[in-house]
């Protein structure tokens, strides 16, 4: 039987929605994921770096474009043993200078992804997806890298249907 997991990282703190700052306990990615787990029958990985960014937004993204232009691999708090028990996996996170969080290139860096379907979906705040499913097939050979899902974080917790229909297109549904 085929079997699903949802990667994904999220950052809460204080955070950027349309043009102002504001405090969340839950980040737009983490929100999006949560709604989806309601949907499917997957398994669920939560990529958290060892040493996470700054809680001030004008500060962690200053601390993520050094490490994008250092293409630097951060260590995370843990992984997975394997991924062979998975057929599709969800890669969820938000976009970070047009591209996905560093973290997210260290975890696609450490598994083998030949012969899975990776599906990947972007909160963004109207960056879209960005660079990044081209980012995830230089990081993952040998994978069937799907179509995107770009959901405005600042409406995440609105986004259901907008999943739905993606996951639906995506043959999960």
């Amino acid at each position: 039987m085929a079997k699903t997991l949802i990667a994904f990282f999220s950052r809460a703190d204080e955070n950027y929605f349309g043009g102002a700052m504001r405090y969340v306990k839950v980040g737009n990615t983490e929100i999006v994921v949560n709604g989806m787990k309601d949907m499917i029958d997957a398994d669920s990985f939560k990529i958290e770096m060892k040493d996470p960014y700054s809680p001030v937004y004008m500060t962690c993204i200053d601390e993520a474009k050094e490490d994008l232009r250092a293409n630097v691999r951060p260590e995370l708090v843990n992984y997975l043993e394997s991924i062979d028990a998975y057929d599709t996996i969800i890669l969820a996170y938000p976009n970070y200078w047009g591209t996905m969080p560093m973290a997210v290139f260290t975890f696609l860096e450490r598994y083998d992804f030949s012969g899975k379907t990776i599906l990947p979906l972007c909160t963004n705040e109207g960056s879209g997806m960005g660079v990044s499913e081209r980012d995830i097939k230089k990081c993952a050979p040998g994978a069937n890298i799907k179509k995107g899902l770009a959901v405005t974080g600042s409406r995440a917790a609105d986004s259901g249907a907008a999943v739905e229909k993606w996951l639906k297109g995506n043959g999960l549904m």
